[in-house]
């Protein structure tokens, strides 16, 4: 029997330090989020980081807290929801980090007789730190369902369907057409990153050019398809050239990360004169921490304080009935096995 199995970042049991210090814990440690030798990422995270931040992140938490939970978790179990009424295949949930894992996902499928899964990381642009590291999971957490087989669909950012429904549910949820500038915002990551991602080894240069010219590299280069989302979102939407751009945000440490930075790139804007923005998150298809307490709150405060007047932040697809029927085309399509994706195989 065949079943899907969406999976997203994931997210502490409990707004609380105890147990956002353990989420951070496990997050931080994974070598494809922090990518330096197991000693000098075990003092770093264990010895600081986790230390210094988990109050911090706990307060951060407890603003977007929901009575019914996380609400990354409760709107990614609501997006298995949605799709199980229009499947008629088991679908279930995993979180890379947290609850519920990636094996408790593939448990409830095994346990409804799944054999052949298809999960979706529910990441449209790939990163080492989450598509890749979903996938290494998924890779081990497997030998556990000897019987069970695995195709993973690949990054959706230049998915034709995808991109559609983005652009649809970005329409509705603008509140009036009048703007001065519209900022895409997508999670930062350390300028490594994508050099590791580089497939040739030569073409990522991290500059003007290198994202625009061809190259097998794009396959695996977050900052490309970052832009790529950004280039066809702003066509389907009818921006003009000029009034929207690209920005990056959620760094963290003092090593390079994706510029421009979000928060900057808010600042400049307000002391240009751009009183009305609206903001949009591409990287996310599921609103979290990051989405609603550093764009929605912290940014908004940045763009206010700078001088700007209204900041619009258009939320992520959540359970947008276009982006359901998106996950019931892709999920019919690999179980009729018909279309065009290439699926990674891993078992």
């Amino acid at each position: 029997m065949k079943g899907i199995l969406l999976v997203n970042l994931g997210s502490p049991d409990s707004p609380s330090p105890t147990d956002v210090k353990r989420y951070l814990g496990q997050f931080l440690m994974d070598e494809r989020v922090i990518d330096i030798p197991f000693i000098f990422r075990w003092l770093l995270v264990k010895g600081i980081i986790v230390n210094t931040r988990a109050k911090k992140s706990a307060a951060a938490y407890q603003k977007i807290w929901t009575k019914e939970g996380s609400p990354l978790v409760v709107i990614s179990q609501k997006m298995v929801d949605r799709l199980q009424e229009k499947m008629d295949c088991p679908i279930a949930l995993g979180m890379r980090y947290g609850s519920p894992s990636i094996a408790d996902g593939l448990k409830a499928l095994d346990q409804q007789g799944v054999d052949e899964v298809l999960m979706i990381p529910l990441y449209p642009q790939f990163a080492m730190s989450t598509t890749e590291t979903v996938i290494e999971q998924a890779k081990e957490d497997l030998r556990q369902f000897k019987n069970m087989t695995m195709e993973v669909l690949p990054a959706f950012y230049n998915d034709a369907s995808y991109l559609s429904v983005i652009s649809e549910q970005m329409k509705s949820e603008q509140e009036g057409d009048t703007y001065d500038h519209f900022l895409f915002s997508y999670h930062g990551l350390p300028e490594r990153h994508i050099r590791k991602s580089d497939v040739t080894q030569s073409h990522c240069k991290i500059d003007a050019s290198c994202c625009v010219t061809p190259s097998p590299a794009h396959e695996f280069c977050y900052r490309h398809q970052a832009y790529k989302s950004t280039e066809e979102i702003a066509s389907r939407l009818g921006l003009k050239e000029g009034t929207y751009s690209t920005s990056f945000q959620s760094r963290l440490g003092r090593d390079p990360w994706l510029q421009p930075y979000t928060d900057e790139t808010l600042m400049k804007l307000a002391q240009e004169g751009k009183k009305n923005i609206k903001v949009v998150a591409p990287s996310f298809v599921a609103d979290c921490l990051e989405t609603l307490e550093e764009i929605d709150m912290e940014n908004r405060e940045v763009f206010i304080e700078s001088g700007g007047e209204k900041y619009q932040f258009i939320s992520c697809l959540n359970t947008y009935p276009g982006w359901i029927d998106v996950l019931r085309k892709w999920s019919d399509d690999w179980k009729e096995e018909k279309g065009e994706k290439e699926y990674l195989k891993i078992k």
